[in-house]
Protein backbone atom coordinates (compact mmCIF):
# COMPACT_ATOMS: atom_id res chain seq x y z
CA UNK A 1 0.00 0.00 0.00
CA UNK A 2 1.35 2.96 -0.86
CA UNK A 3 1.63 6.01 1.62
CA UNK A 4 0.83 9.53 0.79
CA UNK A 5 1.40 12.76 3.58
CA UNK A 6 -2.27 15.13 2.63
CA UNK A 7 -0.89 18.53 3.55
CA UNK A 8 -4.23 19.46 5.17
CA UNK A 9 -4.94 23.26 5.98
CA UNK A 10 -8.08 23.00 7.89
CA UNK A 11 -10.27 23.11 4.72
CA UNK A 12 -12.85 21.56 2.96
CA UNK A 13 -10.43 21.10 -0.48
CA UNK A 14 -7.83 19.63 1.68
CA UNK A 15 -9.85 17.43 3.70
CA UNK A 16 -11.93 15.61 1.11
CA UNK A 17 -8.59 15.04 -0.79
CA UNK A 18 -7.82 13.28 2.28
CA UNK A 19 -10.83 11.18 1.99
CA UNK A 20 -10.39 10.24 -1.52
CA UNK A 21 -6.92 9.33 -1.33
CA UNK A 22 -8.38 7.35 1.74
CA UNK A 23 -10.85 5.70 -0.71
CA UNK A 24 -8.47 5.11 -3.81
CA UNK A 25 -6.66 2.50 -1.09
CA UNK A 26 -3.84 4.70 -0.29
CA UNK A 27 -2.62 4.92 3.59
CA UNK A 28 -2.88 8.24 4.50
CA UNK A 29 -1.19 10.61 6.94
CA UNK A 30 -2.51 14.09 7.71
CA UNK A 31 0.20 17.05 8.31
CA UNK A 32 -0.90 20.82 8.75
CA UNK A 33 2.08 23.13 8.30
CA UNK A 34 3.24 25.37 10.62
CA UNK A 35 4.08 28.25 8.84
CA UNK A 36 3.49 31.06 10.99
CA UNK A 37 5.84 33.33 12.43
CA UNK A 38 6.53 33.89 16.53
CA UNK A 39 3.12 36.03 17.69
CA UNK A 40 0.52 35.23 21.06
CA UNK A 41 -1.61 32.14 20.48
CA UNK A 42 -4.65 34.71 20.46
CA UNK A 43 -3.41 37.04 17.40
CA UNK A 44 -2.64 33.25 15.49
CA UNK A 45 -6.00 32.48 15.98
CA UNK A 46 -7.41 35.58 15.24
CA UNK A 47 -4.96 35.47 11.94
CA UNK A 48 -6.80 32.41 11.10
CA UNK A 49 -6.48 31.33 7.28
CA UNK A 50 -4.38 28.95 6.34
CA UNK A 51 -1.75 28.94 8.87
CA UNK A 52 -3.74 29.90 11.97
CA UNK A 53 -4.64 28.01 15.19
CA UNK A 54 -7.62 27.75 14.06
CA UNK A 55 -6.91 25.78 10.81
CA UNK A 56 -4.59 23.11 12.84
CA UNK A 57 -7.52 22.46 15.08
CA UNK A 58 -10.15 22.38 11.88
CA UNK A 59 -7.37 19.71 10.36
CA UNK A 60 -6.88 17.90 13.55
CA UNK A 61 -10.60 17.52 14.16
CA UNK A 62 -11.16 16.25 10.18
CA UNK A 63 -7.94 13.88 10.58
CA UNK A 64 -10.25 12.31 13.73
CA UNK A 65 -13.16 11.81 11.72
CA UNK A 66 -11.65 9.97 8.59
CA UNK A 67 -9.56 7.69 10.84
CA UNK A 68 -6.06 8.86 10.11
CA UNK A 69 -3.18 10.50 11.83
CA UNK A 70 -2.42 14.31 12.08
CA UNK A 71 0.99 16.05 12.60
CA UNK A 72 2.18 19.21 12.74
CA UNK A 73 5.39 19.92 11.12
CA UNK A 74 7.23 23.51 11.81
CA UNK A 75 8.17 24.65 8.78
CA UNK A 76 8.81 28.63 9.91
CA UNK A 77 12.21 28.65 8.49
CA UNK A 78 11.63 28.05 5.08
CA UNK A 79 8.46 30.24 4.74
CA UNK A 80 10.12 33.28 6.67
CA UNK A 81 13.19 32.99 3.69
CA UNK A 82 11.20 32.17 0.54
CA UNK A 83 8.16 33.83 1.29
CA UNK A 84 7.94 36.68 3.59
CA UNK A 85 11.74 37.73 2.68
CA UNK A 86 11.37 37.33 -0.90
CA UNK A 87 7.31 39.53 -0.89
CA UNK A 88 9.19 42.13 0.94
CA UNK A 89 12.38 42.17 -1.54
CA UNK A 90 10.24 42.38 -4.31
CA UNK A 91 7.94 44.84 -3.46
CA UNK A 92 10.74 47.02 -2.56
CA UNK A 93 12.25 46.86 -5.37
CA UNK A 94 9.22 47.82 -7.77
CA UNK A 95 7.74 44.77 -8.69
CA UNK A 96 4.81 42.81 -7.76
CA UNK A 97 5.69 39.33 -6.12
CA UNK A 98 3.46 36.25 -6.07
CA UNK A 99 3.98 34.41 -2.21
CA UNK A 100 1.59 32.00 -3.26
CA UNK A 101 3.78 31.17 -6.10
CA UNK A 102 7.16 31.07 -4.16
CA UNK A 103 5.05 28.84 -1.05
CA UNK A 104 3.84 26.31 -3.32
CA UNK A 105 7.56 25.80 -4.96
CA UNK A 106 9.69 25.94 -2.08
CA UNK A 107 7.65 25.39 0.62
CA UNK A 108 4.45 23.16 -0.04
CA UNK A 109 6.23 21.37 -2.35
CA UNK A 110 9.98 20.86 -2.12
CA UNK A 111 10.31 21.29 2.02
CA UNK A 112 6.95 18.76 2.41
CA UNK A 113 7.98 16.43 0.15
CA UNK A 114 11.68 16.14 1.41
CA UNK A 115 10.42 15.55 4.84
CA UNK A 116 7.75 13.25 3.46
CA UNK A 117 10.06 11.19 1.83
CA UNK A 118 12.32 11.16 4.89
CA UNK A 119 9.36 9.48 6.70
CA UNK A 120 8.83 6.52 4.06
CA UNK A 121 5.77 8.18 2.22
CA UNK A 122 5.65 7.75 -1.55
CA UNK A 123 3.30 10.78 -2.85
CA UNK A 124 2.13 14.11 -1.09
CA UNK A 125 -1.21 14.93 -1.43
CA UNK A 126 -2.83 18.97 -1.53
CA UNK A 127 -5.96 20.28 -2.14
CA UNK A 128 -5.69 21.90 -5.56
CA UNK A 129 -7.38 22.04 -8.23
CA UNK A 130 -5.62 20.97 -10.81
CA UNK A 131 -4.29 17.25 -12.39
CA UNK A 132 -0.99 15.79 -12.40
CA UNK A 133 -0.82 13.39 -15.83
CA UNK A 134 2.20 11.73 -17.08
CA UNK A 135 2.30 12.56 -20.76
CA UNK A 136 3.69 9.85 -23.78
CA UNK A 137 6.34 11.93 -24.05
CA UNK A 138 7.38 10.70 -20.48
CA UNK A 139 7.23 14.14 -18.91
CA UNK A 140 4.87 14.91 -16.03
CA UNK A 141 2.67 17.77 -16.23
CA UNK A 142 -0.22 19.87 -14.67
CA UNK A 143 -3.52 19.61 -16.37
CA UNK A 144 -6.10 22.42 -16.12
CA UNK A 145 -9.11 21.43 -13.34
CA UNK A 146 -12.51 20.40 -14.33
CA UNK A 147 -14.21 23.99 -13.16
CA UNK A 148 -12.07 26.54 -14.86
CA UNK A 149 -13.42 28.85 -12.29
CA UNK A 150 -11.09 27.29 -9.79
CA UNK A 151 -8.14 26.50 -11.35
CA UNK A 152 -5.30 26.69 -9.83
CA UNK A 153 -2.44 25.17 -12.38
CA UNK A 154 -1.14 29.18 -12.68
CA UNK A 155 0.15 29.29 -9.13
CA UNK A 156 1.65 25.84 -9.18
CA UNK A 157 3.54 26.03 -12.55
CA UNK A 158 6.84 26.21 -11.26
CA UNK A 159 6.88 22.89 -9.53
CA UNK A 160 9.69 20.44 -11.04
CA UNK A 161 9.40 17.01 -12.26
CA UNK A 162 10.69 15.05 -9.14
CA UNK A 163 7.57 17.01 -7.26
CA UNK A 164 5.24 16.33 -9.69
CA UNK A 165 5.95 12.64 -9.65
CA UNK A 166 5.64 12.51 -5.94
CA UNK A 167 1.98 14.38 -6.45
CA UNK A 168 -0.95 13.57 -6.33
CA UNK A 169 -4.14 16.28 -6.60
CA UNK A 170 -7.42 14.52 -5.93
CA UNK A 171 -9.57 17.04 -5.92
CA UNK A 172 -8.88 18.47 -9.74
CA UNK A 173 -11.58 16.34 -11.18
CA UNK A 174 -14.50 17.61 -9.21
CA UNK A 175 -16.12 20.81 -9.18
CA UNK A 176 -15.89 22.87 -5.73
CA UNK A 177 -19.87 22.04 -5.49
CA UNK A 178 -19.42 19.04 -5.82
CA UNK A 179 -16.60 18.64 -2.99
CA UNK A 180 -18.82 20.55 -0.73
CA UNK A 181 -21.49 18.21 -1.21
CA UNK A 182 -18.77 15.11 -0.51
CA UNK A 183 -17.49 16.67 2.61
CA UNK A 184 -21.38 17.65 3.53
CA UNK A 185 -22.31 14.19 3.20
CA UNK A 186 -19.14 12.38 5.32
CA UNK A 187 -20.26 15.02 7.95
CA UNK A 188 -16.90 16.63 8.03
CA UNK A 189 -16.81 19.94 10.04
CA UNK A 190 -15.62 21.91 7.40
CA UNK A 191 -17.83 21.18 4.94
CA UNK A 192 -19.01 24.88 4.78
CA UNK A 193 -16.06 26.86 5.70
CA UNK A 194 -15.50 29.63 3.64
CA UNK A 195 -12.32 29.58 1.48
CA UNK A 196 -9.15 32.25 2.39
CA UNK A 197 -8.76 35.13 0.07
CA UNK A 198 -5.60 36.96 1.88
CA UNK A 199 -2.02 36.39 1.78
CA UNK A 200 -1.73 34.52 4.98
CA UNK A 201 0.90 36.71 6.46
CA UNK A 202 -0.98 39.69 5.96
CA UNK A 203 -4.45 39.36 6.99
CA UNK A 204 -4.93 43.45 7.41
CA UNK A 205 -3.56 44.05 3.66
CA UNK A 206 -1.02 46.35 5.33
CA UNK A 207 1.76 45.81 3.29
CA UNK A 208 3.73 48.82 3.95
CA UNK A 209 3.50 48.10 7.77
CA UNK A 210 4.54 44.68 7.38
CA UNK A 211 7.63 45.86 4.97
CA UNK A 212 8.45 48.33 8.17
CA UNK A 213 8.17 45.90 10.80
CA UNK A 214 10.45 43.41 8.44
CA UNK A 215 12.82 45.76 7.10
CA UNK A 216 12.86 48.46 9.54
CA UNK A 217 12.18 51.05 6.59
CA UNK A 218 10.26 51.58 3.86
CA UNK A 219 10.77 53.27 0.55
CA UNK A 220 9.90 57.03 0.71
CA UNK A 221 7.56 59.35 -0.98
CA UNK A 222 8.88 60.38 -4.76
CA UNK A 223 7.42 61.91 -7.67
CA UNK A 224 4.13 60.72 -9.81
CA UNK A 225 5.62 61.79 -13.62
CA UNK A 226 4.77 61.25 -16.81
CA UNK A 227 6.55 59.64 -19.97
CA UNK A 228 8.49 62.96 -20.17
CA UNK A 229 9.82 63.09 -16.75
CA UNK A 230 7.62 65.76 -16.22
CA UNK A 231 6.05 65.69 -12.80
CA UNK A 232 2.35 65.61 -11.61
CA UNK A 233 2.26 65.02 -8.34
CA UNK A 234 3.82 63.02 -5.29
CA UNK A 235 3.38 59.53 -4.26
CA UNK A 236 3.24 57.82 -0.51
CA UNK A 237 5.51 55.14 -1.71
CA UNK A 238 6.56 52.54 -4.39
CA UNK A 239 5.44 49.67 -2.59
CA UNK A 240 1.56 50.98 -2.77
CA UNK A 241 1.02 50.29 -6.78
CA UNK A 242 1.34 48.19 -9.10
CA UNK A 243 0.93 48.42 -12.96
CA UNK A 244 -2.26 49.15 -14.81
CA UNK A 245 -3.40 50.55 -11.04
CA UNK A 246 -6.31 53.43 -11.13
CA UNK A 247 -7.40 53.98 -7.93
CA UNK A 248 -5.68 55.82 -4.68
CA UNK A 249 -3.48 57.77 -6.95
CA UNK A 250 -5.11 61.00 -5.51
CA UNK A 251 -4.04 63.01 -8.44
CA UNK A 252 -6.50 65.27 -10.14
CA UNK A 253 -6.02 65.62 -13.79
CA UNK A 254 -9.18 65.77 -15.03
CA UNK A 255 -8.99 62.38 -16.81
CA UNK A 256 -8.65 59.00 -15.50
CA UNK A 257 -4.65 57.51 -15.59
CA UNK A 258 -3.11 54.69 -14.51
CA UNK A 259 0.42 53.38 -13.33
CA UNK A 260 2.47 52.16 -16.11
CA UNK A 261 6.09 52.09 -14.81
CA UNK A 262 7.74 52.01 -11.58
CA UNK A 263 11.49 52.92 -11.03
CA UNK A 264 12.64 52.27 -7.52
CA UNK A 265 16.05 53.63 -8.51
CA UNK A 266 14.82 56.96 -9.12
CA UNK A 267 11.76 55.90 -6.73
CA UNK A 268 9.28 57.54 -9.87
CA UNK A 269 6.39 55.72 -10.40
CA UNK A 270 5.00 57.04 -13.80
CA UNK A 271 1.61 57.87 -15.14
CA UNK A 272 -0.07 57.48 -18.12
CA UNK A 273 -3.24 57.04 -20.36
CA UNK A 274 -5.40 53.96 -20.64
CA UNK A 275 -3.29 52.72 -23.65
CA UNK A 276 -0.18 53.11 -22.14
CA UNK A 277 -1.18 50.00 -20.00
CA UNK A 278 -1.15 47.76 -22.96
CA UNK A 279 1.47 45.76 -24.67
CA UNK A 280 1.73 42.93 -26.86
CA UNK A 281 5.48 42.31 -25.55
CA UNK A 282 7.11 40.60 -22.49
CA UNK A 283 10.32 38.83 -21.31
CA UNK A 284 10.32 36.73 -18.86
CA UNK A 285 13.46 34.28 -16.93
CA UNK A 286 13.56 31.96 -14.62
CA UNK A 287 12.12 29.75 -16.92
CA UNK A 288 10.34 26.46 -15.81
CA UNK A 289 9.46 23.97 -18.34
CA UNK A 290 6.95 21.39 -17.37
CA UNK A 291 5.13 19.68 -20.28
CA UNK A 292 8.05 20.13 -22.42
CA UNK A 293 12.06 20.31 -22.17
CA UNK A 294 12.25 23.32 -23.84
CA UNK A 295 11.55 24.80 -27.23
CA UNK A 296 15.15 24.28 -28.43
CA UNK A 297 15.07 27.11 -30.91
CA UNK A 298 12.00 26.80 -31.84
CA UNK A 299 9.11 29.68 -32.43
CA UNK A 300 5.43 27.83 -30.55
CA UNK A 301 2.13 29.75 -30.29
CA UNK A 302 0.33 29.02 -27.05
CA UNK A 303 -1.90 30.73 -24.72
CA UNK A 304 -0.10 32.81 -21.88
CA UNK A 305 -2.10 33.68 -18.26
CA UNK A 306 -0.26 36.87 -17.10
CA UNK A 307 -1.86 36.96 -13.98
CA UNK A 308 -3.95 34.78 -11.90
CA UNK A 309 -7.44 36.08 -12.65
CA UNK A 310 -6.26 36.46 -16.46
CA UNK A 311 -8.34 34.67 -18.78
CA UNK A 312 -5.55 34.06 -21.33
CA UNK A 313 -4.35 35.08 -24.56
CA UNK A 314 -2.96 33.89 -27.65
CA UNK A 315 1.26 34.63 -28.32
CA UNK A 316 4.39 33.48 -30.03
CA UNK A 317 6.97 32.34 -27.60
CA UNK A 318 10.92 32.01 -28.39
CA UNK A 319 13.86 31.54 -26.17
CA UNK A 320 16.34 33.91 -25.71
CA UNK A 321 19.96 34.81 -23.99
CA UNK A 322 20.40 30.92 -24.46
CA UNK A 323 17.66 29.55 -22.88
CA UNK A 324 17.64 31.78 -19.81
CA UNK A 325 14.91 33.60 -21.04
CA UNK A 326 11.77 33.41 -23.15
CA UNK A 327 10.05 36.30 -25.60
CA UNK A 328 6.31 36.02 -25.64
CA UNK A 329 4.78 38.04 -28.56
CA UNK A 330 0.84 38.84 -28.02
CA UNK A 331 -1.01 38.26 -31.10
CA UNK A 332 -3.23 41.03 -29.84
CA UNK A 333 -1.97 43.74 -26.88
CA UNK A 334 -2.59 42.67 -23.33
CA UNK A 335 -3.39 44.92 -20.29
CA UNK A 336 -1.08 45.36 -16.94
CA UNK A 337 1.80 43.41 -18.00
CA UNK A 338 3.54 43.29 -14.31
CA UNK A 339 7.16 42.74 -13.52
CA UNK A 340 7.37 40.31 -10.75
CA UNK A 341 4.47 38.36 -11.76
CA UNK A 342 4.22 34.70 -13.30
CA UNK A 343 3.39 34.19 -16.94
CA UNK A 344 2.56 30.33 -17.81
CA UNK A 345 1.94 29.00 -21.11
CA UNK A 346 -0.69 26.54 -21.60
CA UNK A 347 -1.37 24.12 -25.10
CA UNK A 348 -4.70 22.91 -24.81
CA UNK A 349 -5.38 22.76 -20.95
CA UNK A 350 -2.03 21.64 -20.62
CA UNK A 351 0.67 23.59 -18.68
CA UNK A 352 3.72 23.97 -21.39
CA UNK A 353 5.77 25.94 -18.75
CA UNK A 354 6.19 29.87 -17.78
CA UNK A 355 8.49 32.26 -15.68
CA UNK A 356 8.98 35.34 -14.01
CA UNK A 357 7.87 38.55 -16.00
CA UNK A 358 10.93 40.84 -16.03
Amino acid sequence: MSKVVVGMSGGVDSSVAAWLLQKQGYEVIGVTMQIWQDEEPGQAEENGGCCGLSAVEDARRVAWQLGIPHYVMNFKKEFRTHVMDYFAEEYIRGRTPNPCIACNRYVKWEALLARSLGLGADFIATGHYARVERLENGRYALRQSATADKDQTYALYSLTQKQLSHTRMPVGAYTKEEIRQMAAELGLSVAHKADSQEICFIPDHDYAGFIRRERGQVPEPGNFVDREGKVLGQHKGIIHYTIGQRKGLNLSLGRPVFVTEIRPKSNEVVIGEANDVFTDRLICDKLNWMAIDGLHGEERQVMAKIRYSHRGAPCVIRETDGGRQAECHFLEPVRAVTPGQAVVFYEEDYVLGGGTIQ
